[in-house]
């Protein structure tokens, strides 16, 4: 067995030991070609897959997308070794050392009776460790995040220094005066800007309902999805298309495919 056909470590030292192996003279090219730049798309795309696989519930997709990203990490970690900034041991040095310090009810002396205080003391701590560093509540929030998981994040952190609504009915409220304003807008900047605060404000309704936004729209995407599907396939068995039917039979089937899939999902 040749060094280029030898069995890896199924861990993540063996992954990093490939990844080297396939950046180095005897690898692959378009391996050796990447940098972090290169990669930064398809890290976000394998991200969502991981995502999707776990709203798909599906064991076998997380097992495959989980491992593309390490695959990602690992190249980060080749790249930043070949450029002496750091080794794969200075990052879960450096994890494990936060892990202790963000954890003093676990490792040390604080208490935490519930999840609430244990997520409380950890944003304090990580107040804390920023202190000096960081000027602003929202410093901290990547601003490459989705935008409506931006939006809620950023109104997290707002809320956290008393910057919230007093009562969700206000918030209600400022959606129906969004609303309106959206009515009046007479320019395409007017209205982009109205849509913007409409969206803002109805992240920050999901927010006081405890609702993960991001996750909201995304599971909303899917039943659209499915209902349109089964609307086409519909239109399908009748030897028609959906584009060619009246809007009234559109919609009757609209409401079939709710249902129908409705009583699917419900088994």
């Amino acid at each position: 067995m040749t060094s280029e056909q030898r069995a890896y470590p199924g861990s993540f030292d063996g992954l990093v030991e490939m990844v080297a192996f396939l950046r180095g003279p005897k690898g692959c090219p378009w391996d050796r070609e990447q940098t972090r730049d290169s990669l930064k798309r398809q890290f976000l795309e394998e991200t969502y897959e991981v995502v999707e696989a776990i709203d798909r519930s599906d064991p076998r997709a997380l097992t495959e997308e989980l491992g593309d990203v390490l695959l990602h990490l690992a190249f980060q970690v080749a790249i930043a070794a070949e450029r002496r900034e750091f080794t794969a041991e200075e990052v879960f040095r450096q994890l494990n050392e936060k892990l202790v310090r963000r954890h003093p009810h676990v490792f040390g002396t604080a208490d935490a009776s519930s999840a609430a205080q244990v997520e409380a003391n950890w944003e304090e701590l990580k107040r804390r460790e920023r202190k000096g560093s960081r000027q602003s509540a929202l410093d901290g929030v990547p601003r490459a995040m989705p935008a409506l998981a931006y939006a809620q994040a950023v109104q997290v952190r707002a809320a956290r220094v008393g910057f919230d609504w007093e009562h969700v009915d206000g918030l209600a409220d400022k959606v129906a005066e969004e609303a309106a304003e959206l009515k009046v807008a007479r320019t395409d900047e007017e209205r982009e800007a109205e849509l913007g605060d409409l969206l803002f404000t109805l992240v920050n309704l999901c927010r006081w309902h405890k609702v993960d936004a991001e996750g909201a729209l995304r599971k909303a995407n899917a039943r659209f999805h499915d209902r349109f599907t089964h609307m086409e396939r519909a239109a399908a068995d009748q030897g028609r298309t959906i584009s060619e039917m009246p809007m009234a039979e559109k919609e009757a089937l609209w409401q079939q495919a709710k249902e129908g899939v409705s009583s699917t999902s419900n088994g």
